[in-house]
Protein backbone atom coordinates (compact mmCIF):
# COMPACT_ATOMS: atom_id res chain seq x y z
CA UNK A 1 0.00 0.00 0.00
CA UNK A 2 1.23 3.47 -0.91
CA UNK A 3 -0.33 6.67 0.40
CA UNK A 4 -0.35 9.58 -2.06
CA UNK A 5 -0.31 13.13 -0.72
CA UNK A 6 -0.63 16.27 -2.84
CA UNK A 7 1.83 18.94 -1.73
CA UNK A 8 1.42 22.69 -2.17
CA UNK A 9 3.45 25.66 -1.04
CA UNK A 10 7.23 25.67 -0.95
CA UNK A 11 7.46 21.99 -1.91
CA UNK A 12 4.98 21.06 -4.63
CA UNK A 13 4.07 17.79 -6.30
CA UNK A 14 3.04 14.36 -5.08
CA UNK A 15 4.52 12.60 -2.05
CA UNK A 16 4.18 8.82 -2.13
CA UNK A 17 4.56 7.22 1.29
CA UNK A 18 4.83 3.40 1.43
CA UNK A 19 3.31 1.49 4.31
CA UNK A 20 6.72 0.17 5.36
CA UNK A 21 9.34 2.77 4.37
CA UNK A 22 12.93 1.58 4.11
CA UNK A 23 14.71 4.85 4.91
CA UNK A 24 15.38 5.77 1.27
CA UNK A 25 13.97 9.04 -0.05
CA UNK A 26 13.72 9.62 -3.80
CA UNK A 27 12.99 12.86 -5.66
CA UNK A 28 11.81 12.40 -9.25
CA UNK A 29 12.34 15.40 -11.54
CA UNK A 30 10.97 15.70 -15.04
CA UNK A 31 12.24 18.24 -17.54
CA UNK A 32 10.63 20.67 -19.96
CA UNK A 33 7.35 18.73 -20.02
CA UNK A 34 6.62 20.09 -16.54
CA UNK A 35 4.84 16.86 -15.60
CA UNK A 36 4.62 15.59 -12.05
CA UNK A 37 5.78 12.04 -12.79
CA UNK A 38 3.67 10.06 -10.37
CA UNK A 39 4.07 6.88 -12.43
CA UNK A 40 7.86 6.87 -12.12
CA UNK A 41 7.68 7.89 -8.46
CA UNK A 42 5.32 5.00 -7.85
CA UNK A 43 7.90 2.47 -9.01
CA UNK A 44 10.24 3.57 -6.22
CA UNK A 45 7.46 3.82 -3.65
CA UNK A 46 6.36 0.26 -4.36
CA UNK A 47 9.86 -0.84 -3.32
CA UNK A 48 9.64 1.02 -0.01
CA UNK A 49 11.14 4.44 -0.79
CA UNK A 50 9.32 7.58 0.27
CA UNK A 51 9.18 9.32 -3.07
CA UNK A 52 8.53 12.91 -4.07
CA UNK A 53 7.48 13.61 -7.64
CA UNK A 54 8.45 17.26 -7.36
CA UNK A 55 7.00 20.12 -9.35
CA UNK A 56 9.90 22.55 -9.61
CA UNK A 57 8.52 24.99 -12.15
CA UNK A 58 5.13 25.85 -13.58
CA UNK A 59 3.24 25.51 -10.29
CA UNK A 60 1.51 28.07 -8.11
CA UNK A 61 3.93 30.85 -7.27
CA UNK A 62 6.66 29.27 -9.39
CA UNK A 63 8.25 30.51 -12.61
CA UNK A 64 6.12 29.51 -15.62
CA UNK A 65 9.27 28.43 -17.45
CA UNK A 66 12.68 26.97 -16.60
CA UNK A 67 14.09 30.40 -15.96
CA UNK A 68 16.15 31.42 -12.90
CA UNK A 69 14.94 28.43 -10.87
CA UNK A 70 16.43 28.45 -7.37
CA UNK A 71 18.42 25.34 -6.52
CA UNK A 72 17.12 25.83 -2.97
CA UNK A 73 13.79 24.38 -4.11
CA UNK A 74 15.45 20.96 -4.33
CA UNK A 75 16.96 21.43 -0.89
CA UNK A 76 13.44 22.03 0.39
CA UNK A 77 12.38 18.74 -1.19
CA UNK A 78 15.24 16.98 0.59
CA UNK A 79 14.17 18.65 3.86
CA UNK A 80 10.70 17.13 3.39
CA UNK A 81 12.08 13.65 2.79
CA UNK A 82 14.31 13.90 5.84
CA UNK A 83 11.28 14.96 7.87
CA UNK A 84 9.69 11.71 6.66
CA UNK A 85 12.59 9.80 8.25
CA UNK A 86 14.66 9.23 5.11
CA UNK A 87 18.38 8.88 5.72
CA UNK A 88 19.46 8.11 2.12
CA UNK A 89 18.56 10.66 -0.53
CA UNK A 90 18.33 9.89 -4.24
CA UNK A 91 17.65 12.32 -7.08
CA UNK A 92 16.33 10.91 -10.36
CA UNK A 93 16.11 13.51 -13.12
CA UNK A 94 15.45 13.37 -16.84
CA UNK A 95 16.67 15.91 -19.41
CA UNK A 96 16.37 19.36 -17.77
CA UNK A 97 15.55 17.42 -14.62
CA UNK A 98 18.92 15.67 -15.00
CA UNK A 99 20.58 19.07 -15.26
CA UNK A 100 18.79 20.06 -12.05
CA UNK A 101 19.62 16.79 -10.29
CA UNK A 102 23.34 17.07 -11.02
CA UNK A 103 23.43 20.70 -9.88
CA UNK A 104 21.52 19.89 -6.70
CA UNK A 105 23.92 17.03 -5.95
CA UNK A 106 26.89 19.34 -6.46
CA UNK A 107 25.55 21.92 -4.02
CA UNK A 108 23.84 19.71 -1.42
CA UNK A 109 26.00 17.09 0.32
CA UNK A 110 22.92 15.28 1.60
CA UNK A 111 22.41 13.67 -1.82
CA UNK A 112 23.72 10.10 -1.80
CA UNK A 113 22.92 9.11 -5.39
CA UNK A 114 22.11 11.19 -8.47
CA UNK A 115 20.63 9.44 -11.50
CA UNK A 116 20.89 11.66 -14.58
CA UNK A 117 18.81 10.37 -17.49
CA UNK A 118 19.56 12.05 -20.83
CA UNK A 119 21.94 14.49 -19.12
CA UNK A 120 23.89 17.57 -20.14
CA UNK A 121 27.36 18.71 -19.12
CA UNK A 122 26.48 22.39 -18.73
CA UNK A 123 23.84 24.83 -17.53
CA UNK A 124 21.85 26.15 -20.49
CA UNK A 125 19.87 29.29 -21.15
CA UNK A 126 16.26 29.55 -20.01
CA UNK A 127 13.32 27.77 -21.54
CA UNK A 128 10.32 30.09 -21.26
CA UNK A 129 9.61 33.02 -18.95
CA UNK A 130 10.66 33.61 -15.38
CA UNK A 131 8.66 34.93 -12.44
CA UNK A 132 8.75 38.38 -14.04
CA UNK A 133 7.09 37.04 -17.20
CA UNK A 134 10.15 37.75 -19.33
CA UNK A 135 11.78 35.12 -21.55
CA UNK A 136 14.24 37.37 -23.41
CA UNK A 137 17.11 38.19 -23.37
CA UNK A 138 18.55 34.79 -22.44
CA UNK A 139 19.09 34.10 -18.77
CA UNK A 140 20.33 31.14 -16.78
CA UNK A 141 17.98 28.30 -15.99
CA UNK A 142 19.20 28.21 -12.37
CA UNK A 143 20.25 30.38 -9.46
CA UNK A 144 21.95 29.69 -6.14
CA UNK A 145 21.79 32.04 -3.15
CA UNK A 146 20.21 34.66 -5.38
CA UNK A 147 22.94 34.54 -8.03
CA UNK A 148 22.37 33.27 -11.56
CA UNK A 149 24.63 30.38 -12.53
CA UNK A 150 26.83 30.86 -15.61
CA UNK A 151 25.16 29.36 -18.66
CA UNK A 152 25.51 28.46 -22.31
CA UNK A 153 23.54 30.41 -24.92
CA UNK A 154 21.85 28.73 -27.85
CA UNK A 155 23.13 29.90 -31.24
CA UNK A 156 20.14 31.73 -32.78
CA UNK A 157 21.40 30.92 -36.28
CA UNK A 158 21.22 27.18 -35.64
CA UNK A 159 17.54 26.83 -34.73
CA UNK A 160 15.57 24.38 -36.92
CA UNK A 161 13.81 26.19 -39.79
CA UNK A 162 10.35 27.47 -38.93
CA UNK A 163 7.65 25.01 -39.90
CA UNK A 164 9.90 21.95 -39.64
CA UNK A 165 7.66 19.09 -38.48
CA UNK A 166 8.84 17.54 -35.19
CA UNK A 167 12.35 19.01 -35.52
CA UNK A 168 15.52 17.52 -34.06
CA UNK A 169 17.21 20.02 -31.72
CA UNK A 170 20.41 18.05 -31.24
CA UNK A 171 22.23 19.93 -34.04
CA UNK A 172 21.30 23.23 -32.35
CA UNK A 173 22.99 22.20 -29.11
CA UNK A 174 26.01 20.76 -30.89
CA UNK A 175 26.47 23.94 -32.94
CA UNK A 176 26.02 26.11 -29.81
CA UNK A 177 28.91 24.28 -28.15
CA UNK A 178 31.09 25.19 -31.14
CA UNK A 179 29.86 28.78 -31.46
CA UNK A 180 30.22 29.62 -27.77
CA UNK A 181 33.12 27.33 -26.91
CA UNK A 182 34.67 30.03 -24.72
CA UNK A 183 31.65 29.85 -22.36
CA UNK A 184 31.80 26.12 -21.67
CA UNK A 185 34.32 26.25 -18.82
CA UNK A 186 32.19 28.65 -16.79
CA UNK A 187 28.89 26.89 -17.54
CA UNK A 188 30.06 23.31 -16.92
CA UNK A 189 28.45 21.46 -14.03
CA UNK A 190 31.31 20.71 -11.58
CA UNK A 191 30.20 17.15 -10.87
CA UNK A 192 33.47 16.37 -9.13
CA UNK A 193 32.28 18.47 -6.18
CA UNK A 194 29.29 16.22 -5.54
CA UNK A 195 29.52 13.79 -2.65
CA UNK A 196 26.87 11.66 -4.34
CA UNK A 197 27.46 8.63 -6.50
CA UNK A 198 26.37 9.29 -10.07
CA UNK A 199 24.59 7.08 -12.60
CA UNK A 200 24.33 8.39 -16.17
CA UNK A 201 21.76 7.01 -18.61
CA UNK A 202 21.78 7.97 -22.28
CA UNK A 203 20.74 6.83 -25.74
CA UNK A 204 23.00 7.43 -28.73
CA UNK A 205 19.94 8.11 -30.90
CA UNK A 206 18.83 11.05 -28.71
CA UNK A 207 17.64 13.75 -31.11
CA UNK A 208 16.80 16.43 -28.55
CA UNK A 209 20.35 17.04 -27.34
CA UNK A 210 23.64 15.07 -27.25
CA UNK A 211 23.05 13.27 -23.97
CA UNK A 212 25.22 10.29 -24.93
CA UNK A 213 28.21 12.58 -25.51
CA UNK A 214 27.40 14.37 -22.26
CA UNK A 215 27.26 11.15 -20.25
CA UNK A 216 30.70 10.11 -21.45
CA UNK A 217 32.12 13.60 -20.84
CA UNK A 218 30.71 13.72 -17.30
CA UNK A 219 32.19 10.31 -16.56
CA UNK A 220 35.52 11.43 -18.01
CA UNK A 221 35.51 14.58 -15.91
CA UNK A 222 34.86 12.54 -12.76
CA UNK A 223 37.65 10.13 -13.71
CA UNK A 224 40.12 13.01 -13.94
CA UNK A 225 39.29 13.79 -10.32
CA UNK A 226 39.66 10.19 -9.21
CA UNK A 227 35.92 9.52 -9.19
CA UNK A 228 33.90 6.92 -11.03
CA UNK A 229 30.43 7.09 -12.56
CA UNK A 230 28.32 4.31 -14.01
CA UNK A 231 27.36 5.03 -17.62
CA UNK A 232 24.48 3.04 -19.08
CA UNK A 233 24.04 3.50 -22.84
CA UNK A 234 22.10 2.02 -25.72
CA UNK A 235 22.90 2.73 -29.39
CA UNK A 236 19.27 2.79 -30.50
CA UNK A 237 17.61 4.60 -27.59
CA UNK A 238 16.46 8.19 -27.70
CA UNK A 239 15.79 10.97 -25.23
CA UNK A 240 13.12 9.24 -23.16
CA UNK A 241 14.02 5.74 -21.92
CA UNK A 242 11.26 3.89 -20.05
CA UNK A 243 11.64 1.96 -16.83
CA UNK A 244 9.89 -1.43 -16.65
CA UNK A 245 6.21 -0.95 -15.93
CA UNK A 246 6.04 2.67 -17.08
CA UNK A 247 3.36 3.62 -19.60
CA UNK A 248 4.32 4.55 -23.13
CA UNK A 249 4.27 8.28 -23.83
CA UNK A 250 3.35 9.86 -27.13
CA UNK A 251 6.09 11.60 -29.10
CA UNK A 252 5.66 15.36 -28.55
CA UNK A 253 4.59 17.21 -31.71
CA UNK A 254 7.07 20.07 -31.37
CA UNK A 255 10.38 18.19 -31.14
CA UNK A 256 11.92 14.82 -31.88
CA UNK A 257 13.02 12.42 -29.15
CA UNK A 258 14.75 9.89 -31.37
CA UNK A 259 15.17 6.19 -30.65
CA UNK A 260 12.74 3.30 -30.94
CA UNK A 261 10.25 1.96 -28.38
CA UNK A 262 12.15 -1.31 -28.00
CA UNK A 263 15.51 0.43 -27.51
CA UNK A 264 14.01 2.90 -25.04
CA UNK A 265 12.60 -0.01 -23.04
CA UNK A 266 15.92 -1.87 -23.15
CA UNK A 267 17.85 1.16 -21.89
CA UNK A 268 15.27 1.80 -19.20
CA UNK A 269 15.42 -1.81 -18.03
CA UNK A 270 19.23 -1.71 -17.80
CA UNK A 271 19.08 1.57 -15.88
CA UNK A 272 16.41 0.29 -13.50
CA UNK A 273 18.44 -2.84 -12.78
CA UNK A 274 21.49 -0.74 -11.92
CA UNK A 275 19.56 1.74 -9.77
CA UNK A 276 17.80 -0.94 -7.74
CA UNK A 277 21.03 -2.89 -7.37
CA UNK A 278 22.85 0.20 -6.11
CA UNK A 279 20.07 0.93 -3.63
CA UNK A 280 19.70 -2.74 -2.67
CA UNK A 281 16.02 -2.64 -3.60
CA UNK A 282 14.16 -5.70 -4.80
CA UNK A 283 10.69 -6.30 -6.20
Amino acid sequence: MVEAITLTGEVQGALLRPQQPNGIGVIVLTGSSGRVDVERAGLFAELGAVTLAQRWWGGEGQAPGINLITLEVFGAGIDRLQAEGCDRIVLVGTSKGAEAALLAAVHDPRVDLAVAISPTTVVWQNIGPGLDGEAWPPRSCFTLAGQALPFMTLDPRAWPPSGTPCPAYRPLYEQSFRTFAEDVAAAVIPVERARAEIILVAGAADQLWPSDTAAREIAGRLARFGRAARVIEHPGAGHSPRFPGEPARAQPPDHAWGGTPDADLALGAAAWAEITRRLELTD
